[in-house]
């Protein structure tokens, strides 16, 4: 028996299967057509498009020169949404993001302020290395990202519908860069990791972008038919054993829950909002394989990209060379009994 979210009614059987092969038609063609463009990277194309449909907001991370930002351009452009693009740079103010107050003059000589919108009043922000800022212009994200509207000079300003944040952040090994605050990190609803492109997409690659002319992506949805889609992945019944699954991975990697590799190892770990990150991108992961219910391997499967950046290991965990990226994998292996 399936549970379904109280805010979303019901839809019977039929109408949920009839909508469901509509929204797996549109998404095989998204797919096919970004597929003209980013060559291989086939898992972190999914995880960027499963985070959209789930109505949240990634962060990719990876060195220089992956084609991080090429990627959320393609899927702004495939997807049908406006966007902006901020590069972010440690002289960035929060006021070049959120827009500012300006003083104008009429013709009477009478005074007034008004708001001028920055570029976060958009339905796509590709906020490029992001981590190249200082913590306080990072925060600026934070209102936006988790309640859809900014707050300047104690005006609320709402934003376009649907807002997605698309981050790109460097390693931060590299010179120059600033971690993000652990409150915004639980607002990415996942990260993503980017690694170098294998043998065949790197020799696709330069054939294919070093000629007179590059392919160029077209749209293939709306924002209004992605919304649709959102909505059906929010109407998406999920089973009481995969929502058994997902609290027990969550809670396991959280220290004092009786799991000694956690406790050991992990100084603190994710709160409730990724399980409701889980419960979302489930849905989408079952619905963009074609499925009309999530299973207990989508949890397992999208463990590492939700759970890696709200967990931190304790010091003794880094000094053993440890990576947050080895605990989340033994936990899954204990969930799978292996």
């Amino acid at each position: 028996m399936g549970v379904v979210e109280k805010s979303a009614p019901a839809l019977d059987d039929a109408a949920v299967i009839a909508a469901a092969e509509a929204a797996l038609a549109d998404i095989a063609r998204v797919r096919k057509e970004i597929g003209t463009v980013i060559f291989g990277q086939q898992s972190v194309v999914e995880q960027t498009i499963l985070a959209v449909l789930s109505g949240g907001h990634a962060l990719l991370v990876g060195v220089p020169g992956l084609a991080k930002t090429k990627l959320v351009a393609t899927l702004g452009v495939v997807l049908g949404l406006q966007d902006n693009r901020i590069q972010f740079t440690p002289d960035l103010m929060p006021s070049d993001i959120l827009g500012s107050e300006v003083m104008d003059q009429d013709e009477a000589g009478k005074r007034s302020f008004r708001f001028v919108p920055g570029p976060i009043f958009t339905q796509l922000l590709m906020a490029d290395e992001i981590n190249r800022a200082s913590p306080r212009t990072q925060s600026a994200l934070l209102q936006a990202m988790q309640e859809y509207h900014v707050t300047v000079a104690g005006a609320r300003h709402d934003l376009p519908k649907p807002f997605h944040v698309l981050a790109t952040q460097n390693p931060l090994e590299q010179e120059g860069t600033y971690p993000l605050p652990e409150a915004q990190l639980d607002r990415f609803l996942m990260q993503v990791d980017v690694d170098y492109p294998d043998l065949e997409a790197e020799r696709q690659v330069l054939l294919e972008t070093t000629g007179i002319a590059e392919k160029q992506p077209v749209a293939i949805l709306t924002a209004s038919r992605l919304m649709d889609i959102q909505a059906l992945v929010r109407r998406m019944p999920v089973s009481e054993n995969v929502i058994d699954a997902i609290l027990s991975l969550v809670r396991s990697a959280r220290p004092g829950n009786g799991i000694d590799e956690t406790d050991r190892h992990v100084a603190w770990g994710p709160g409730p909002r990724a399980g409701q990150a889980m419960m979302l991108a489930a849905r989408a992961r079952a619905l963009y394989d074609g499925r009309l219910a999530p299973s207990v391997d989508d949890v397992h499967a999208l463990a590492e990209p939700i759970l890696q950046h709200r967990m931190a290991l304790t010091f003794a965990a880094r000094a053993e060379g440890m990576h947050i990226k080895d605990v989340i994998t033994g936990l899954v292996n204990n969930a799978r009994g292996g």
